[in-house]
């Protein structure tokens, strides 16, 4: 399984790179099966980068703020006037209610929807498979509809967390997880407010706590210094802990 780095950059695309975008290769019937964590603002133009954009196999949202989904209204645009293009509806799983959040963002008519050229999933209560993936998705603490998404090959397994306060859920999924990929928005020091976003030290403390073998800490907003969220992060977390940045690829 890999892991590639499309986009990280947290709440806004910056200097740097697009939103979060992630996407994930297995070997699957013969081919490489391709799914995308995440498609925010910005993200489409980066992944055009490492594969082709026909070569997408399925998305998986997160949850429905620009910065994780608003991209997918330009892959509809490529999906749907591509010159000579036929391609099949491509799988979309996310919150409730991601198609009319999207056929909304794209100011599609009443009535018409994303539907021929998207074939849209709510996440539902157990493992499912998307392709050779498991994928369980654990709803966690964010303002609107959330989901931590653990993908797993059968030999190895990655933790995404999605946007999320320090919770639970999260740190249950990511149990024994090879690789944590965990949003670090916040620093130490200020006024946070709850219910939102995890600090460098938060995340590292999921991940030594739910034995992840490796911490990978995305999100960051422009705004923050990116290696004082990794000092912060550091000293609470036993194993490799290092910054996400776009274009930088992890065989899991």
């Amino acid at each position: 399984m890999r892991l590639t780095i499309v986009g990280c950059s947290g709440s806004f695309p910056g200097p740097d790179s697009a939103a979060s975008c992630y996407l994930v290769e297995a070997p699957y019937d013969g081919d490489t099966f391709r799914l995308l964590l995440d498609l925010g603002n910005g993200s489409l133009g980066a992944l055009q980068r490492h594969v082709s954009l026909e070569s997408i196999d399925a998305v998986a949202l997160s949850h429905l703020h620009a910065d994780h989904c608003l991209d997918l209204c330009s892959f509809y645009v490529v999906r749907k006037y591509h010159p000579g293009s036929d391609w099949p509806p491509l799988p979309v799983y996310g919150p409730e209610g991601t198609e009319t959040r999207l056929s909304r963002a794209y100011d599609l008519p009443a009535g018409q929807g994303m539907d021929a050229q998207f074939t849209f999933h709510t996440y539902p209560g157990g493992d499912f498979a998307i392709g050779p993936f498991t994928v369980t998705a654990a709803q966690v603490d964010h303002p609107v509809p959330t989901y931590a998404l653990r993908v797993s090959d059968g030999a190895k397994s990655l933790v995404y967390s999605g946007d999320t306060g320090p919770c639970t859920p999260l740190e249950r999924l990511a149990k024994d997880c090879d690789l944590l990929l965990a949003e670090a928005s916040f620093v130490e020091g200020t006024d946070n407010p709850p219910h939102l976003h995890l600090t460098g030290k938060q995340t590292a403390l999921v991940a030594e706590s739910a034995g992840a073998g490796r911490l990978v800490l995305t999100h960051i907003p422009p705004w923050h210094r990116r290696e004082q969220v990794l000092a912060e992060a550091a000293p609470h977390f036993r194993g490799d802990v290092s910054l996400a940045s776009a274009g930088t690829t992890y065989d899991i």
